[in-house]
């Protein structure tokens, strides 16, 4: 297993499959992108499927999430889909994505095995999506959405992050267009992982606030912590369910005592925390010719000295080096 000195044990697996992305989301990368990754430092289809299959067979992983960047523009998504699905014992398999290209893609990847999607959409407004993202791309992220849902890729989870004086006012309509279409919502709290590193406290819209919005329009019950288990999503059922709508709480409502996570960046680091500074080189031990075994142990070891929390709260918090596209979600 992967466990830490605190005695936590991850069982999720985030792979990114690469840093690269066809937005430029204001709170994310500057406009002008980022140094994409070499070709030569990525892992290829290949190693990730064995580093996912370790993970499995050794170290007791039972989810796995492709994040980018964004994942939908690796070539080999579809093959290392299908690979790690058949796997043994047969992980829960899902993907975050901006929804550009999931309309050309869903039934296909819903085939090679993935079982469900995270989409971000942070507006209902194509101005303000062109403001955020810099690209005039909202209409496919809506069929993104809808193909998606048609291919059984469900629940469809719709991933949205409020911006101070941006799109704060849409909290209620978000929630009202989600429920109609079947997704389920989920607020995010901006989070201190922006390559420009202008995150700024007190322009984060908090959970504290996203959920008096809510309030004004609909009745929300909490669903049981017993329910939420180690999910980092608060949940809350709308006017008495069964719908939900969630906000992860990363900064004010921080859930690291629950944490069963372990992360894989496309180039083979494995990162203990979203908000790590330190990374294990898996990589070098992989292209090295060691073992299957041997790189389980050193994934261990890597997990083992795990912080107890992301340090938020410190005033000696530094943001990590690597911007969320590069670190994967």
């Amino acid at each position: 297993m992967l466990i830490d000195t605190h005695g936590r044990i991850a069982t999720d697996l985030r792979v990114s499959l690469t840093d690269r992305c066809n937005l430029r989301c204001t709170y994310c990368m500057p406009e002008e992108g980022l140094r994409w990754l070499p070709k030569p430092e990525l892992l290829t289809d290949d190693e990730i499927v064995r580093m996912v299959s370790i993970a499995v067979t050794e170290l007791g992983v039972t989810e796995v999430r492709f994040t980018g960047g964004e994942p939908l523009l690796r070539p080999g998504l579809v093959g290392i889909v299908e690979r790690c699905a058949a796997l043994e014992p047969r992980p829960r398999i899902s993907l975050t994505t901006n929804g550009i290209g999931l309309a050309r893609t869903a039934e296909a990847l819903r085939t090679a095995g993935l079982d469900r999607v995270n989409v971000s959409l942070d507006t209902l407004n194509p101005e303000i999506f062109r403001t955020l993202t810099r690209r005039d791309r909202h209409h496919d992220v809506l069929a993104g959405l809808t193909a998606a849902h048609d291919a059984g890729l469900t629940p469809v989870k719709v991933n949205t992050v409020l911006m101070r004086g941006v799109n704060d006012d849409e909290a209620a309509d978000l929630l009202a267009w989600a429920l109609l279409h079947d997704f389920e919502l989920r607020f995010i709290e901006q989070m201190p992982l922006d390559a420009q590193h202008g995150w700024q406290r007190g322009d984060m819209v908090t959970a504290a606030e996203i959920l008096e919005k809510l309030s004004a329009r609909f009745t929300l019950t909490p669903e049981a912590s017993s329910v939420r288990g180690s999910a980092p999503a608060e949940r809350w059922l709308v006017d008495g369910g069964p719908a939900r709508v969630g906000v992860i709480a990363s900064v004010t409502r921080p859930f690291c005592r629950t944490c069963d996570r372990t992360r894989l960046t496309a180039d083979g680091q494995v990162r203990d925390c979203l908000f790590a500074r330190e990374e294990s080189d898996l990589r070098a031990v992989l292209r090295s010719g060691a073992s299957d075994r041997q790189i389980a142990d050193r994934w261990r070891t890597a997990m083992w000295g795990k912080k107890p929390g992301s340090g938020l709260d410190d005033p000696s918090f530094l943001q990590p080096q690597r911007p969320m596209s590069a670190i994967g979600g």
